[in-house]
């Protein structure tokens, strides 16, 4: 099984959301069983949509489990080097010579809008092992851009 790289951040959020999955579990237990008592199961929306339910959670809490067990969890502060790795704040001058400001994160917890970037995507992936001062090229969905690498931090 291969391990899941995230920060404690993100670790602690899927903790904190299996936790409230699973206390889930009896409110829809608790809904067939009220769906149920009114009879029959074949044109019944609620039985159904509880039965819906029901399996949508499953899912998510063994989703949420396999990551959880997997975790290798990784503090940035805990890290030095030259290079860019996982955990790494990075600081990008685009073509215009503008800042733009990525940490490369777990895929649980990517939020481009918020400069969080998983390892797994093409700019990450592009910047993993690379210094201060190399030039970087990705392709993403809206063309080609290049980079130069600014500044690497640990926090």
């Amino acid at each position: 099984m291969d391990k899941v790289p995230m920060l404690a951040e993100g670790y602690e959020r899927l903790t904190a959301d299996l936790k409230t999955l699973r206390a889930e579990r009896p409110k829809i237990v608790d809904a067939i069983e009220e769906a149920r008592a009114h009879g029959d199961l074949s044109e019944n929306a609620e039985y159904h949509a509880a039965k819906e339910r029901q399996g949508q959670v499953e899912a998510m809490i063994g989703d949420i489990e396999s990551k959880v067990t997997r975790a290798q969890i990784i503090d940035p502060a805990s890290l030095s080097g030259d290079k860019i790795v996982f955990g790494a704040t990075v600081t990008l001058l685009d073509d215009d010579d503008k800042p733009v400001k990525y940490q490369i994160v777990g895929e649980t917890e990517a939020d481009a809008a918020s400069g969080r970037i998983s390892f797994s995507s093409p700019l990450a992936r592009a910047l993993i092992g690379k210094n201060k001062g190399d030039e970087i090229e990705v392709t993403v969905p809206s063309g080609d851009k290049f980079y130069l690498v600014e500044k690497i931090e640990f926090i």
